[in-house]
């Protein structure tokens, strides 16, 4: 848990910097800073993709697997989202908060905060190594990332990014003790499939930065269960041929 608790602190202590630092930022600046960060976080998003699902053979071809995974996740999972009004929730939830403590833009850096840091291999992987061997160096180099990262997002969208810290506490630190069992599960092809629908979440984030459309990204968090669910059904399908 070690790892687990010093990746909450960067990211709230990154996010006060960032708080500190909005009140230096001209309204002019907003909306290009916004823009930019839109662009990075949609390349962290490819990125993880491409990486997730495109290997390169002994000699040299590119190979890709998981697209027809990718999809079966997507859709499926977007539809109970959907159904769920997950997004819708999560944002009234986020919004009382917003009101009650009077916190400008809590809702939207809180939802989007959560979902990058915990989205993505190093916070399974690093929650794992921390749990069965008191490994946590990759969760240490995570945090570094994390509390620059929430810099940056605490100083253009908001209070909310602190508050993300509690997500990842919940998220990884369930990982890491549970981490006996979780073990044979998160592992190899499974991992890169549940990361493969994660980095598309956080593409989506990125197209929402840049503007370019609305997309409900919590409504597509079932999408990351599809995966695991597909894992234990697979060798009941080939048991029955």
């Amino acid at each position: 848990m070690t790892g687990t608790l010093v990746n909450a602190a960067a990211i709230a202590a990154g996010g006060c910097v960032g708080l500190l630092l909005k009140k230096g930022v001209k309204g002019s600046h907003q909306d290009s800073i916004n823009k930019a960060l839109g662009v990075a976080v949609l390349v962290l998003g490819l990125n993880g993709v491409i990486s997730s699902m495109f290997t390169v053979n002994a000699d040299g071809t590119l190979a890709s697997s998981g697209e027809l995974l990718l999809i079966i996740s997507l859709v499926p999972g977007t539809l109970a989202g959907e159904a769920l009004r997950i997004d819708d929730r999560l944002n009234g939830l986020s919004g009382l908060v917003e009101r009650r403590l009077h916190l400008s833009g809590f809702a939207q850096s809180f939802v989007n905060g959560a979902l990058i840091y915990c989205v993505g291999a190093m916070a399974i992987i690093g929650a794992l190594n921390d749990g069965l061997r008191g490994d946590a160096s990759v969760l240490y180099i995570k945090s570094l990332l994390d509390g620059i990262s929430s810099v940056v997002l605490g100083a253009t969208l908001g209070p909310g990014v602190i508050f993300a810290a509690l997500p990842v506490l919940v998220y990884q630190g369930a990982i890491s003790l549970l981490a006996g069992a979780l073990e044979p599960f998160l592992a190899g092809e499974l991992l890169g499939q549940i990361c493969g629908v994660g980095y598309c979440l956080v593409l989506c984030i990125g197209i929402n930065f840049l503007g370019m459309t609305k997309i409900k990204t919590a409504n597509m968090l079932p999408a990351l269960l599809v995966p695991v669910l597909w894992s234990f059904l697979q060798p009941l399908f080939r048991g029955a041929a």
